[in-house]
C-alpha cells in the first residue's frame, strides 16, 4: 500500500479547521496535504500564506494550482495511482479550491478528503466527484 495512503488514513476523523494542519485536533483540505507531506517527506517545502476558504474565486487566481504545480508531478487524469493528489473545481467556472489524496483505484475507487462539515474523511470516488476533477499529481520521486 502507498505510504502515502497509509498516512493519510492516520488523519480520518480529524475535525474540519480552516487552515489548519494538525492531525487529530483539526485541518482542512490543504492542512491534511500538508500534514501527509511532513509525515512522509518531512519538512513542506513553503511557508503557506493565510488563504480564505474561496480559494481567491472571485479574483479567479489558480493558487491552489499553482502551489500544486510547484511541488508536486503533475499527471494524466486518466493515470490514477493510489497517493494521488487530485484537484476538484466544485463548481463550472470557479477556482480548483479543494483537494484530496486518492486511496483506491478501479471498481472500489475512493479518495480521502477533509471536507466542511466532516473532517477527514474516506469517500468513494463516485461520478458527482469524479467529474469535478480537474488536475492529477504525484507526490515527488522517492517515496
Amino acid at each position: 500500500m502507498s505510504a502515502i495512503v497509509v498516512a493519510a488514513r492516520g488523519w480520518l476523523g480529524t475535525p474540519y479547521v480552516h487552515q489548519a494542519s494538525c492531525r487529530g485536533a483539526g485541518c482542512d483540505c490543504l492542512g491534511l496535504l500538508r500534514g501527509v507531506w511532513r509525515e512522509v517527506l518531512g519538512q513542506e517545502p513553503e511557508v503557506v500564506p493565510a488563504y480564505t476558504a474561496d480559494w481567491s474565486e472571485a479574483s479567479g487566481q489558480e493558487r491552489l494550482w499553482q502551489a500544486a504545480w510547484r511541488h508536486l508531478r503533475p499527471k494524466d487524469l486518466a493515470a490514477a495511482a493510489p497517493g494521488d493528489v487530485i484537484l476538484f473545481r466544485m463548481r463550472d467556472g470557479g477556482v480548483a479550491k479543494h483537494l484530496g489524496l486518492q486511496a483506491e483505484i478501479g471498481d472500489g475507487a475512493s479518495f480521502i478528503h477533509a471536507y466542511s462539515g466532516h473532517g477527514v474523511v474516506e469517500s468513494a470516488l463516485t461520478p458527482p466527484w469524479a467529474r469535478r476533477i480537474v488536475a492529477r499529481f504525484a507526490f515527488p520521486e522517492g517515496i
